[in-house]
């Protein structure tokens, strides 16, 4: 017996339970698995699979263009033509901020924060800096220095969440962090919503401690309509598509079917999960 689950799926103690000792195998069309309960599943000695590296550039590319979207007010801009407000030219109207000279803080240098560095080389950005628990020699050739959380938060025009969620993460980003950073910075999250304390972020965005926000994450999923965060003119929030490339999914769904395929043959799994 075989589980193929999404993101949005929890596989929980009691779905276990129900499912018996003959589940062997769960293959879930995700990197993150937050979703599951990898100390139950353990004990039962299930096979995880899970989809990484296929969803990096797709996530990478989105990342960007959340950025570029946010930072120079795109989305406000479309509003304006469609609302009749675009009228004669003023300089100062619709204007945003530009990457070139800036310093851009990535949170979390794995996979997909790596492939976001490399992404923004050619926008002549001034000076990458990235924190992880480690410092990373792929991420130092890519010419970005490590340094500490707040150093980046303190220093960066651009914070770029790319971070796993973990126990350690969880709310991480809270009115004291935003209070470190600029207060023309724009921050973007594209890994996972419950890293962010959202009625911090929404207090940072209204009273101007912080410059501008784009996320393609919530908590909760979806992101309610009546949610504060989408008042803001200078909040842009997408609905978790980071991976949203028809290549990209056909890809996730395959390895994920020959994760489960190759689990119930009892052979090595493409793409193991360490549970």
């Amino acid at each position: 017996m075989h589980f193929f689950c999404k993101l949005t799926e929890r596989i929980d103690k009691e779905l276990l339970d129900m499912a018996g000792p003959q589940l062997r195998i769960i293959g879930t069309m995700s990197v993150g698995f937050e979703h599951l309960d990898l100390k139950e599943i353990k004990k039962r000695n299930i096979q995880v699979g899970y989809t990484p590296d296929v969803l990096t550039d797709a996530t990478a590319e989105l990342t960007v263009a959340l950025l570029l979207a946010t930072s120079r007010r795109l989305f406000e801009a479309v509003h304006e033509v469609k609302s009749g407000g675009w009228g004669s030219w003023q300089p100062l109207w619709m204007c945003g901020k530009g990457l070139k000279g800036t310093v851009v803080g990535v949170v979390g240098a794995g996979r997909i924060g790596q492939e976001v560095i490399k992404r923004l080389i050619p926008f002549k950005v001034a000076k990458f800096l990235y924190c992880d628990r480690n410092r990373k020699k792929e991420v130092d050739a890519l010419g970005a220095e490590h340094t500490t959380r707040d150093s980046l938060l303190a220093e960066s025009d651009f914070v770029v969440v790319t971070c796993a969620s973990t126990p350690e993460t969880q709310k991480m980003f809270n009115s004291v962090l935003f209070s470190k950073m600029k207060s023309d910075a724009v921050f973007v999250n594209t890994s996972r919503g419950n890293i962010v304390d959202q009625e911090a972020l929404y207090d940072a965005l209204q009273s101007g401690k912080i410059g501008a926000a784009g996320i393609d994450v919530a908590d909760p999923e979806p992101l309610p309509t009546d949610s504060p965060l989408l008042t803001l003119k200078n909040c842009v929030v997408l609905p978790h598509i980071g991976s949203a490339v028809l290549v990209t999914r056909a890809a996730m769904s395959e390895l994920t079917a020959l994760n489960i395929l190759a689990g119930l043959a009892g052979e090595v799994l493409p793409s193991a999960l360490n549970v």
